[in-house]
């Protein structure tokens, strides 16, 4: 037989082992048309489930976006308390050194007035001197 004949006998016989026929199942549809099925409900169910995972994905992106925002409230926050803090510290601190400036201030007069009323006697003891010396 010919190349050509042989070929369309394995044709035929493909057909009818593949079954281009109505199948008796209870939907009424052949192979090709439940296969066709098939693929068309495996296409559904993946794209909703590529709708459900993007929705997923969208939903974990906002929540993370709000925690990104509320930490960096709470840092915002952190950074307020601490200026504050320090803020009064440097208002202690300038109230200790104003005492402490006063404080060396009125021991700076009491030292100058010692030392005035000691140069005043040394004073007048050369000035005695002067007057007995002078006798």
């Amino acid at each position: 037989m010919k190349a050509t004949t042989i070929s369309s006998i394995m044709l035929a016989v493909a057909v009818l082992v593949t079954g281009c026929h109505k199948a008796e199942n209870k939907d009424g549809m052949g192979p090709a048309q439940s296969a066709g099925k098939a693929i068309d409900d495996a296409g559904a169910k993946a794209a909703a489930e590529s709708k459900e995972a993007a929705a997923n994905a969208n939903a974990a992106a906002q929540q993370a976006g709000e925690n990104a925002k509320e930490a960096a409230h709470q840092a915002n926050e952190n950074v307020k308390a601490a200026a504050d803090r320090a803020g009064d510290k440097m208002q202690q601190a300038g109230a200790e050194v104003k005492q402490e400036s006063h404080e060396a201030a009125q021991n700076v007069k009491e030292g100058a007035k010692d030392a005035t009323a000691a140069t005043g006697r040394g004073l007048e003891r050369a000035g005695e001197k002067m007057q007995q010396a002078g006798k």
